[in-house]
């Protein structure tokens, strides 16, 4: 055997026997969204997803919304707020008075307490959580790189360390961390992260405005998603108090109407086929028939 293949990797065979049976379950909010996550219903163990959306639409609320569910279903949560500080949150409190049961860490506030941002991250996230939600990932990068003088990518690069080890159960608790993390988009609206983030990243929410405009109308969908659909929208509303509103009655009707397409089309396929055979244009197992070798023949 040559230098060059006895350095190369063994190849593995993945069985779910691998693995602790716990990482394949999930935690559920209870409510209507947890559809939309995952097709087992409820946020997978171990899994990262990005948040993305139109300014002012309900990032921050719909996920606080998640999280707070979440707390009440007896999930361990964190919320690590490096945005918005005490007094922003504590409106948002007076809206939704369960805000204000969760585990809050504001990054930005350790330099004036004489502590590390970075160390203190580290130490908070050791200590096990089953689902934490950083509003936004690239205001927390920045404070990193700034508290350790790292370059951007380096900051960047500590935080998906971070999410890869606790997503693995490394922490006091032996948790299987998700992270839920908001991330800002460029002005074309596109999600701003390297390659990198975007491979460690098990779904993304989207949250739009039907019509950025009169604002009127906003709703869920995901563009991407390792454990659940994509494309379908959720409409929700922000106009009450205490709880986000999701219109279900609605999500149901277009998953029927949804149905009933695939099962036309699928009909309209099997008439055309059999209307191809009876012409002879098709075998009877569906094959088209070669009219060039036909005439050749002739």
């Amino acid at each position: 055997m040559s230098k060059q293949n006895s350095q190369m990797p063994k190849l593995k065979q993945i069985s779910k026997l691998d693995f602790d049976p716990e990482i394949f379950e999930t935690h559920k909010t209870g409510t209507d969204i947890d559809q939309m996550f995952s097709v087992k219903g409820g946020i997978p163990k171990a899994t990262n997803w990005m948040i993305v959306g139109d300014p002012g639409v309900g990032k921050s609320t719909v996920t606080l919304d998640v999280l707070a569910n979440l707390h009440e279903q007896g999930v361990r949560v964190l919320f690590i707020s490096a945005e918005m500080n005490e007094v922003d949150l504590y409106m948002y409190v007076e809206r939704y008075p369960k805000f204000g049961k969760l585990n809050i860490f504001f990054p930005q506030e350790c330099e004036d307490q004489g502590i590390n941002a970075k160390e203190a991250l580290v130490e908070l996230l050791n200590q096990g959580w089953d689902v934490v939600l950083t509003d936004s990932f690239v205001e927390l990068q920045d404070i990193i790189r700034e508290v350790g003088h790292m370059t951007g990518r380096s900051a960047e690069k500590f935080l998906l360390q971070q999410m890869y080890n606790h997503n693995l159960g490394q922490n006091d608790r032996n948790c299987y961390t998700s992270f839920l993390n908001i991330q800002q988009v460029n002005k074309g609206g596109v999600f701003v992260g390297s390659n990198k983030l975007k491979h460690m990243t098990t779904g993304m929410m989207e949250i739009r405005f039907v019509n950025e405009e009169t604002q009127e109308e906003r709703y869920i969908v995901f563009s991407k998603n390792r454990r659940g659909d994509v494309g379908k929208q959720m409409f929700f509303d922000l106009s009450g108090e205490g709880d986000v509103q999701y219109d279900t009655d609605r999500f149901e009707k277009a998953e029927k109407f949804r149905e009933l397409r695939k099962t036309e089309k699928e009909k309209i396929k099997d008439e055309g086929l059999k209307v191809d055979e009876l012409l002879g244009l098709v075998d009877p197992d569906n094959t088209p028939l070669d009219s060039s070798s036909e005439n050749t023949e002739e």
